[in-house]
């Protein structure tokens, strides 16, 4: 039996091959405390889980589901991202449920990338437009993302027979890994470059709702021009702990909604209606267990790089996500240290090279843990850092 070529090209997936490693620590008794994966611990709110009992519970909810999505979920899409941005949204033509936002982000170079296309992909940067693109036959090109800029790419520096190449640009701010937060002027002079080479911007929104110290994440379709180059992916997992309920959406440029919606109907046959009932309960409902999950990361946050800085670790505490992206001690790798963390200290954090070649150097500490145990390791993490 031979796999397709293509297969071979795909590194093993990062998260999995953390959950391999956890496992064989487990395996010899170790106490793994795990910064590793932002899967949240905080339940989903009880309002969203009694929306999806009560439409299981109805025959109606039982067929199929439509390829598009449930009219009144799209209409609660378009209605928050009204009051939300102020962005007008034509429910019918600019919003695409997803069955989760990882599998849209998988799909768009399927629709977008031909064999010998370019994407451009921040660097470092969630694995799967990278891999997306690979299976798509496309080349991806990384836009290294550096802590003088901020961590946000430097346009100018694509050169012109990449940019000539490139068909989709993928954005990710709040950003996971770096956290890193930006303006309503980054997505201007984003969506002007796209425009300029006739590039599709996609912008993963994945974390605008989980911000801090009076930072507000702005939308990428809040920008003159977004419309007419730039699609923005948003997700229930995050905002409302639904990581495993698997529903989001992508909105913004017709014409590019209309190529997915042409491309989910040949793979998939939509979302549970149960799930979109409860998808529009989590967006129209009282928003207080938002509030208190956002109270929660802060608290985490500060008590995470509060210890870090006591190390002479050089960190800023983010504005957004649930991430701390940490420099390494300088006689350590990211492997390096990574590795070190798990086996002196039986503490899981991600290396900053498993999202890109630019992520060498740094390590990323997820905040989805309980807070008694993010103390514990708070405190396993002295010994390791002193001893670095």
């Amino acid at each position: 039996m031979r796999p397709a070529k293509r297969i071979d090209r795909l590194p093993p997936y990062l998260f999995a091959e953390m959950d391999r490693k956890i496992a064989e620590a487990r395996a010899k008794g170790v106490d793994v405390i795990s910064f590793g994966i932002g899967d949240p611990d905080l339940p989903t709110p009880r309002h969203v889980v009694e929306a999806l009992c009560g439409a299981a519970k109805d025959p109606a909810t039982h067929r199929y589901p439509s390829y598009t999505g449930m009219p009144d979920f799209r209409e609660a899409i378009a209605e928050w991202y009204q009051s939300r941005f102020g962005v007008v949204l034509d429910p019918d033509t600019q919003i695409q449920p997803l069955v989760g936002t990882k599998e849209g982000i998988f799909h768009l170079p399927v629709a977008f990338v031909d064999p010998g296309d370019v994407a451009l992909i921040p660097d470092p940067g969630y694995p799967v437009y990278e891999t997306g693109t690979i299976l798509a036959g496309g080349e991806p090109v990384s836009m290294p993302l550096l802590a003088a800029n901020g961590f946000t790419p430097d346009f100018s520096a694509i050169s012109d027979d990449v940019a000539g190449r490139a068909k989709v640009m993928w954005l990710n701010y709040p950003s996971n890994p770096t956290a890193a937060c930006v303006d309503e002027s980054f997505f201007a002079r984003a969506v002007r470059y796209c425009r300029d080479h006739d590039i599709l911007l996609c912008h993963d929104a994945a974390y605008t709702e989980i911000t801090f110290d009076d930072y507000v994440a702005p939308s990428a379709l809040q920008v003159d021009g977004a419309m007419d180059c730039t699609i923005e992916f948003g997700s229930l997992s995050k905002t409302y702990n639904m990581t495993g309920w698997r529903i989001g959406w992508v909105a913004g440029a017709p014409q590019a909604i209309e190529a997915m919606k042409r491309l989910k109907t040949n793979i998939d046959s939509g979302i549970f209606d149960a799930v979109q009932r409860a998808g529009i309960a989590a967006l129209n409902g009282p928003q207080d267990d938002l509030l208190a999950t956002i109270e929660r990361y802060r608290h985490r946050r500060d008590l995470l790089c509060d210890a870090l800085k006591s190390m002479d670790v050089v960190v800023e505490p983010p504005r957004g996500s649930i991430y701390v992206w940490t420099p390494v001690p300088k006689s350590h790798t990211s492997e390096s240290f990574s590795t070190e963390l798990l086996e002196k200290a039986g503490v899981v954090a991600i290396p900053g090279n498993g999202y890109g070649a630019a992520g060498e150097g740094f390590v990323r500490f997820s905040l989805t843990l309980a807070d008694e145990r993010l103390e514990e390791g708070v405190d396993r993490l002295r010994t390791v850092f002193a001893d670095a």
